[in-house]
């Protein structure tokens, strides 16, 4: 009777561990990122990612795009997302919206980050040497990126404001904000702008692939250093996915090598050699300005 009822336990412990790896599998992982460029350029690289995790975390990962950076925000706020590719600010909010979430990795060049400052031609500005000469663009046309944006928008008013220039300060008393740092390139070039402010990767990128005609608009400052974007989970990771998920899916990114074919269009997509660990005090800098512009309550 003994050896039968310890059959029947082993059977059922079998079948529930069936179940639980069945529910786990059913599960999908869902990523997304700020809409910080165009779309074209998003969806290729992050449907190659998705792609690439689920070959090696042998489960379904999807991408879903987000209309703007406020609803990456929401939709990870409410668990919609599972992990999103957060700018610095953005991603600043959405931990102080869901405690316990976890900060996975950056790349190699977002400890130091910068953003660039470029003019038009025809607005005649001069290469800007210092952060005092910022008031230069007193009374110009001068749009950010996103109004959420660390490198586009938040970080570039905290320099701006250092050099006592304000938004009313600009021409109309106001500045655009033209949504993503590749149309910060094209409004200046157009002239629709005399100045703007964006991710130096995203114009480096620009630079590299031949989008820029630098005798018609070009670089006047790059701003010091500051830490950027990261990658932001879920705090519940382990309990969908199974023990140790999280750590697994985190040695996953940081494993990415630029030696294997598939992994390096990924690498190159990122602008980044490798994916580093990150950590929660690395944003200390941007919480603090990002309450004092009012961008964090």
């Amino acid at each position: 009777m003994k050896i039968f009822k310890d059959r029947i336990l082993s059977l059922l412990i079998i079948f529930l561990s069936i179940i639980n790896q069945s529910s786990f599998a059913q599960e999908k992982l869902r990523i997304s990122a700020i809409p910080d460029q165009f779309p074209e350029k998003l969806n290729r690289l992050y449907i190659k990612l998705a792609d690439e995790l689920s070959n090696r975390l042998e489960i379904d990962v999807v991408y879903k795009p987000v209309i703007n950076y406020q609803a990456s925000v929401s939709a990870f706020r409410t668990g919609d997302l599972d992990m999103v590719w957060f700018g610095g600010l953005t991603g600043v909010q959405a931990r102080l919206q869901r405690p316990g979430s976890i900060v996975i990795a950056q790349r190699d060049i977002d400890a130091e980050f910068h953003s660039v400052f470029i003019a038009n031609k025809s607005s005649e500005i001069e290469p800007i040497d210092n952060i005092n000469e910022l008031n230069r663009l007193k009374g110009k046309r001068f749009t950010f990126g996103s109004e959420s944006s660390t490198s586009g928008r938040l970080m570039p008013q905290y320099f701006l404001e250092q050099a006592n220039v304000l938004i009313s300060d600009f021409k109309g008393a106001r500045a655009g904000f033209s949504g993503s740092h590749d149309t910060t390139i094209a409004l200046v070039a157009s002239g629709s702008y005399e100045a703007g402010v964006l991710n130096e990767e995203v114009w480096k990128d620009n630079l590299k692939s031949g989008n820029i005609d630098t005798s018609n608009v070009y670089v006047i400052w790059r701003t010091p250093a500051y830490a950027n974007y990261h990658w932001l989970a879920q705090p519940n990771l382990d309990e969908r996915f199974g023990k140790n998920f999280t750590s697994k899916l985190q040695k996953t990114i940081l494993s990415l090598n630029k030696n294997k074919p598939k992994q390096k269009e990924i690498l190159e997509l990122f602008g980044a050699d490798k994916f580093v660990k990150a950590y929660d005090y690395q944003y200390k800098d941007i919480e603090t300005i990002g309450r004092k512009l009012g961008k964090i309550r």
